[in-house]
């Protein structure tokens, strides 16, 4: 590229709009307005420099901001559009073995679609991650783009500055001085006032604030950091919030966490005695009838041994006991398990007798376990019951054929071939709470049912977070940008002493014209400088005169 050669000799790279030397305006946009452009102090960026490959298309494009709004007006859409279902993570787990039936089932055409699109697990879909990553490489591309040549020009900033370049300062002074020692007196008031001042051939330089101007870079710091840490969490190992519900007596793998298995000795559930209660729960036990005091799980820690193989579960070593507690949790390797669920008196055990419908004699009792229903049950004396069909969670016939909701045993329906020494062929009978149906026939032998056993199941949910301490980190840095860029000021004042004697004063700060106004009023006033004028302001009086007359 062709670097432009400033009137003072000055090379400045292509793309830059004031002469890093002499600041001079270098292009026809620039010699047109009235004041500087001092957002990257004419500094020349890459995006408006190179445009010829490949790459710096792509950086081009990373680099605009208004690409970067786009990315986060899409990521807020699609954030909006995932909460108008549940997302998986709040689908029961008890409720559907298939995830996709159950969007469809539930929420119908629009349900399957939803699911179809990822939507139900948004935040770790690919494409949603894809939106995270491509607005970190915005913030990326686009914080180098603007901070390494604002850098640059700020590091080498000359004392002494072109006319032009001070007459385009907001406020600009140009006069004669009274004082004979102006420079010096002004510059023992700036630094009163806590500037750095750099003084040299009748020129003043005076600065402060300047990491201020950093403070929107240290924001993409902290936001990239962020943004880090969110796409670790769809990495495995970084991020678990699993569901786990586990009943009395059983023992299961702990998701995510490879080698663990965790035993429900004993469920818990205490409730506020309405006469021992106070004031507020008093009140509340007569509108509600029962409230909580407290619910546990008293569990027993399995790990897996390491000589095991894969798949094998005798032998397991004890880790500890503990009882999980509302905000207790068990901890363990990064782990922590919460109670947050519980559900009472779950089927476990229904006990039935075969018996005479004529008679009532009984030739024999059975216990199917609902969890894991045996094939066939041998009774003795030539009698057995066989199961043909098990519906944990019967919802009724279609085209004939009995239906299960789901794998949990809510309302268990069996249908069973019933032989006895009078009836070696069998006889089929279809079982459920409170309904009998004989298909073939009417049968000489009926299944009576006699009691049920019951257990109550605890629901836990298991959660390691690695990426924690880097969100925290990132919102820290992210904080201390917002504070560095709202609650200070890069501040500079140009202090020069022309050929023929006259002083030109000028003063530019990001924000806060009114802070730097005051404190140039006391440098005019402990040097003599000429009087200032805010050229900004007079522009606008200018405009509204200009529209007075014209009316």
């Amino acid at each position: 590229m062709n670097n432009i050669i400033c009137a003072c000799g000055h090379e400045n790279p292509e793309g830059t709009v004031l002469c890093g030397n002499c600041g001079r305006p270098l292009t026809k946009e620039a010699k047109d307005l009235k004041l500087a452009d001092m957002r990257y102090e004419g500094s020349a960026r890459r995006s408006q420099t190179y445009n010829k490959s490949i790459i710096d298309k792509i950086w081009n494009f990373f680099s605009s901001v208004k690409i970067g709004v786009t990315i986060i007006i899409m990521i807020l859409v699609a954030a909006a559009i995932g909460t108008i279902l549940p997302q998986v993570l709040y689908v029961p787990a008890s409720t559907e073995a298939d995830i996709a039936a159950y969007y469809e089932r539930v929420y119908g055409t629009f349900g399957k679609i939803y699911y179809e699109l990822g939507l139900s697990d948004l935040y770790g879909s690919w494409w949603f991650q894809t939106l995270i990553g491509m607005l970190g490489i915005s913030l990326i591309v686009a914080s180098l783009d603007r901070f390494i040549p604002l850098y640059n020009s700020l590091k080498k900033q000359r004392t002494r500055r072109h006319e032009s370049f001070m007459k385009r300062q907001r406020l600009f002074a140009l006069g004669e001085s009274v004082g004979q020692e102006t420079l010096t007196k002004s510059e023992a008031k700036l630094k009163e006032l806590r500037y750095d001042v750099k003084r040299e051939d009748g020129a003043l330089l005076a600065e402060k604030g300047r990491f201020s101007r950093w403070g929107p870079y240290v924001n993409h710091v902290g936001l990239i950091i962020f943004l880090f840490g969110v796409m670790l969490r769809a990495l495995p190992g970084f991020y678990v919030d699993e569901t786990m519900w586990i009943r009395e007596g059983e023992t299961r793998a702990i998701p995510e966490a490879p080698g663990y298995y965790l035993e429900s000795k004993d469920f818990i559930l205490e409730t506020y005695d309405k006469e021992q209660a106070d004031e507020v729960f008093g009140d509340a036990i007569e509108r509600v009838g029962t409230i909580a005091s407290n619910y546990q799980t008293d569990v027993v820690l399995y790990k897996k041994p390491e000589s095991a193989l894969p798949g094998q579960t005798e032998n397991l070593e004890e880790v500890k006991k503990e009882s999980i507690q509302v905000n207790k949790p068990l901890k363990f390797d990064g782990f922590a398990v919460y109670q947050m669920d519980f559900r009472l008196d779950e089927l476990k055990t229904m006990h039935f007798v075969l018996s005479n419908k004529a008679t009532g004699e009984s030739l024999g009792d059975l216990a199917i376990d609902l969890v894991n229903p045996e094939t066939t049950y041998d009774l003795g004396n030539g009698s057995s019951v066989k199961l043909l069909g098990y519906y944990p969670d019967f919802s009724g016939f279609e085209n004939g054929e009995p239906q299960t909701k789901s794998p949990v045993p809510n309302n268990p329906a069996f249908l069973v071939r019933m032989t006895t020494p009078e009836t070696p062929k069998g006889e089929t009978s279809f079982v459920a709470i409170k309904q009998t149906v004989e298909p073939l026939g009417e049968n000489a032998y009926k299944l009576e049912f006699q009691n049920v056993d019951t257990r109550d199941v605890s629901g836990l949910t298991i959660r390691k977070d690695k990426t924690l301490w880097i969100l925290a980190l990132g919102g820290l840095i992210f904080m201390i940008g917002v504070a560095q860029g709202s609650y200070f000021n890069h501040r500079r004042i140009w202090i020069h002493e022309t050929k023929d004697g006259q002083f030109a004063v000028a003063a530019h700060t990001n924000k806060n014209w009114f802070a730097i106004k005051k404190e140039l009023d006391q440098v005019t006033e402990a040097a003599q400088l000429p009087l200032y004028k805010d050229q900004q302001d007079s522009e606008s009086q200018e405009l509204k005169k200009d529209g007075e007359k014209s009316s």
